[in-house]
């Protein structure tokens, strides 16, 4: 499954919409991975996933939460998250990638209560999406202010 996305991704004759749902799913586990990391899925960090997914691929609620389910079902088959990072990395500039980051952050403030897991999981996809460290920093600062203030 994981190898049909990538190869999605990569082809050029594949219709900049598809390839865009395609990178919705992938952005979709990584949020899940970090939900997951505490072993509690929020509503609230749901929440946070939609409006993210939304305001990133420019989706509607019904298509964001379809492609929640999806990216539950590929989050549970899943081994490992290397491949949604990598279909990532080949397609999005540095900068789109800090900004899902910072997303990552505040679904990870969304319940309030960060735990040490989800930001070992943050840490790890940053590094993985080849973030470097000062906005890994920036992304976790701006999401934390906005989360006390909101």
């Amino acid at each position: 499954m994981l190898a049909r996305l990538l190869d999605r991704i990569r082809q050029p004759q594949v219709d900049q919409k598809a390839a865009e749902a395609d990178l919705a799913l992938a952005a979709a586990v990584l949020f899940l991975e970090v939900a997951w990391a505490d072993h509690d899925i929020a509503s609230e960090e749901l929440d946070v996933l939609r409006n993210a997914l939304r305001s990133t691929f420019g989706l509607s609620q019904a298509d964001a939460e379809e492609v929640v389910q999806a990216g539950r079902q590929h989050h549970d088959e899943s081994v490992g998250i290397y491949g949604f990072t990598r279909a990532i990395n080949e397609t999005w500039p540095l900068a789109r990638r800090v900004e899902l980051v910072m997303h990552l952050w505040r679904l990870a403030f969304a319940d309030l209560a960060l735990s040490k897991y989800e930001e070992y999981t943050i840490r790890k996809i940053s590094d993985m999406l080849y973030v470097g460290h000062g906005d890994f920093i920036k992304a976790k600062l701006l999401a934390k202010r906005a989360s006390s203030s909101g």
